[in-house]
């Protein structure tokens, strides 16, 4: 009698939700999208629960709260449906399934806030997926044939995890009720692809001091490899708990799991709302009038003193270069790494933490605390059902993002060599335990180091004091020395800026008042800051003067940008793809072939890094870094003179003066000649050319009567020249 009355309500439901997808009154939106859905061959509807909440309210608040029975009402009701555009079609599958999509309300949660009164309802998620278990056949359907009585037996099974029907018996039959043996027909059976992952919250949401929350995720049939670890991902499912069994028996504790129904890709980069105000203003911003990089670099980390060039490949790496595909395959990354080696107290990990912040992804780790496979891929196996999964490092986690690596020297040096292939392909290929995969982790290296002796010693050579192999040397773009050198200028200015951040308090607070318990970091570590910073009415362009933050008075004229608009402007200026013009790659060739030269390799013996091929891409990266900073479509020969700024300073850190104005000079003689050539009416003897006092005016001469004038005397001039030189006796007898 109990099962006729479920089975009298399931059919009742079956009815409003039958009224709801044929809805003439809805403009038969979804008659539309089933007749899609057979076109595309798939089995699975996707439904709005805003439609359904304006036709039907009582029926959405049921299937939020009691997500098991009205969601299989709502696949019968699919199902008929179907049937009734398609009989064909319809018999063709014995299930159809629906995904949802729309506004959740309270129910739109993170791994950390769900908790017990979610269970059984629809839930709304997002995170980020670490693990992934390997797709495995789970059996529907069993035929058994028993050659003794040449009968076939058929028998169902569903569990906890299935929709489409209550948990039945999970016994495998091996005999039939008079004890003959059965035969089981594969062939004839039918199966589901079945997929657990593992979501976690996302990193830069989760609160300080706690570790990450997590949840897995069951996948079946089209949902399995929808997403893979490192992927950011909003899921939707019904909320459940299992039995826990420990030894054999049932415990009074569960395990929670979330059988999805839609799982869709998240972009945090398409998370950031600008505005057309946004647009304008920074379109304003980068045609005014001096080096819009210069601002740019001086608002990154402005509560450091120093840094310039330092700042200046910071902002190179957060805007990064371009990625190319060629047709054959080869990837050309587009990605800057940054390394920065010095002595201690030198704002090294303050700019780390900085990039943490203002990156749109970003993960830290330390070289400690991290192991080769904890950066990129680990297989692991699953303690309950003993499978293989694949669990993502922190490189594939920070796909299209930064990963920043403090204390990159105490790592060891079987860890660094299992960072190689990212550092320059941008993807992880495992192949352990069976499993063989390849992630993606395009992602950009900031990592901070401590010299071999602890502090830089400046009686050795570079490399000595670095102390790594140059194969991951040349992987990184740009590498900068910061020496502690004892300055008293320097030092005074130092010593002024940092009294001055540690007397700043905030306007808000009153001098000599505690913090109060509860609030300040606590809050600001669970609330989304994304809200007000996404603002536009809230975000202004320039920070407010402040002389505890930007120094004394004579300084108010140069401006920061406010942390907020700076973040825009990063993400809008990412979005710009320059092209590389002909002056600026002749500008590179000519600078990649000076760092080359045998000249140049024993005279600057001081050189950092070693020059090799990667060295031409780096300065095409950063030339093209500087583009986007100015919103250019181009890259002009201004951006790679920029770029080459930046790599002499990170080449010859140590003898930066006298080398570079050797260099410069050799750039100015070479570009002399090169004008000299370009203009035949105009040009000179090799000798002219060489000459350092030649001036401009002399060029429009002509050059045959140039010698003669030269070895004119001039006589008018000499006897100035003899009363200078001559006495007047001695002058009287030549006169």
């Amino acid at each position: 009698m109990m099962d006729d009355d479920i089975e009298q309500r399931l059919r009742d439901i079956q009815k409003e939700y039958l009224s709801f997808l044929d809805d003439e009154e809805n403009q038969n939106v979804y008659h539309k999208k089933v007749k899609l859905m057979i076109d595309e061959n798939s089995q699975r509807l996707l439904i709005d629960i805003n439609d359904l909440r304006k036709k039907n309210p009582n029926r959405t608040q049921e299937l939020l709260t009691n997500t098991f029975e009205e969601q299989f009402a709502l696949e019968r009701a699919l199902k008929e449906y179907v049937a009734n555009i398609d009989s064909t079609y319809a018999n063709k599958y014995d299930e159809f399934f629906v995904a949802f999509e729309g506004s959740f309300g309270s129910r739109h949660v993170t791994p950390r806030t769900m908790n017990s009164k979610f269970l059984g309802n629809l839930v709304c998620l997002e995170g980020i997926v670490t693990k992934c278990s390997l797709v495995r056949p789970k059996i529907v359907r069993s035929v058994h044939f028993c050659p003794a009585t040449k009968k076939t037996i058929e028998r169902r099974y569903t569990d906890m995890t299935s929709i489409s029907a209550f948990p039945s018996s999970s016994v495998y039959p091996t005999k039939d009720d008079d004890g003959n043996p059965l035969e089981t027909e594969y062939g004839l059976s039918v199966y589901k692809d079945h997929q657990t992952i593992t979501i976690q919250e996302m990193p830069e949401k989760a609160p300080a001091g706690q570790l990450p929350r997590f949840v897995d995720i069951v996948c079946d049939n089209d949902l399995v490899d929808c997403c893979k670890p490192g992927d950011r991902v909003q899921v939707v499912g019904s909320y459940r708990c299992l039995p826990a069994k420990q030894g054999g028996y049932t415990t009074g504790n569960f395990r929670t799991i979330v059988i999805a129904n839609n799982i869709s890709q998240l972009s945090k980069d398409a998370t950031y709302s600008v505005s057309r105000d946004d647009v304008f203003n920074c379109r304003k911003l980068s045609r005014r009038k001096g080096d819009i990089f210069n601002l740019l670099a001086r608002s990154l980390a402005p509560s450091i003193h120093g840094h310039t060039f330092i700042k200046k490949a910071i902002l190179c790496l957060l805007l990064g270069g371009i990625e190319k595909i060629l047709p054959n395959g080869t990837r050309l990354r587009g990605d800057i790494n940054l390394l920065l080696i010095g002595d201690p107290s030198v704002a090294k990990s303050q700019l780390l933490r900085y990039v943490l912040c203002a990156a749109p992804r970003a993960v830290a780790t330390t070289g400690r605390g991290s192991s080769g496979v904890g950066l990129t891929a680990a297989v692991t196996t699953d303690q309950e059902t003993g499978d293989r999964r694949l669990e993502a490092g922190a490189m594939v986690l920070a796909d299209r993002g930064v990963v920043c690596i403090d204390e990159f020297d105490k790592m060891s040096d079987m860890d660094r060599t299992a960072i190689h292939e990212v550092m320059e392909q941008g993807r992880v290929s495992i192949s352990k335990a069976g499993i063989h995969a390849r992630l993606n982790a395009r992602c950009s290296v900031l990592a901070a180091a401590n010299p071999v002796y602890g502090r830089y010693d400046q009686y050795k050579t570079p490399m000595e004091n670095i102390g790594l192999q140059d194969s991951l040397l040349s992987r990184f773009d740009l590498l900068f020395v910061m020496l502690d050198v004892p300055d008293s200028e320097n030092d005074r200015l130092i010593s002024e800026h940092v009294v001055r951040i540690h007397r700043y308090r905030d306007p808000k607070e009153q001098d000599g008042e505690a913090l109060p318990m509860g609030s300040g970091v606590d809050i600001l570590s669970t609330r989304n800051l994304e809200i007000d910073e996404n603002d536009p009415s809230k975000t202004r362009m320039f920070e407010k003067y402040e002389p505890l933050l930007h120094g004394p008075q004579n300084n108010k004229s140069e401006q920061t940008l406010s942390s907020q608009f700076m973040r825009k402007y990063i993400h809008i200026a990412k979005c710009v793809k320059p092209v590389l013009t002909e002056e600026a790659s002749n500008e590179i060739s000519e600078e990649y072939s000076r760092l080359r030269s045998q000249e140049a390799v024993e005279s600057d013996a001081a050189r950092t890094q070693p020059v090799t091929v990667r060295t031409l891409e780096t300065l095409i990266r950063l030339s093209t870094a500087h583009a986007k900073a100015r919103l250019s479509k181009n890259v002009e020969q201004q951006d790679a003179q920029a770029a080459i700024e930046l790599v002499q300073f990170a080449y010859f850190k140590k003898v930066l003066e006298k080398p570079k104005r050797k260099r410069q000079l050799s750039d100015e003689e070479s570009g002399d000649e090169q004008d000299s050539q370009n203009k035949p009416p105009k040009r000179k003897s090799k000798k002219n050319d060489d000459d350092p006092y030649s001036f401009e005016d002399g060029e429009e001469e002509d050059p045959d009567t140039e010698e003669p004038e030269v070895m004119e005397v001039d006589t008018n001039s000499l006897p100035a020249v003899a009363q200078t030189s001559i006495t007047p006796d001695r002058y009287k007898v030549f006169k």
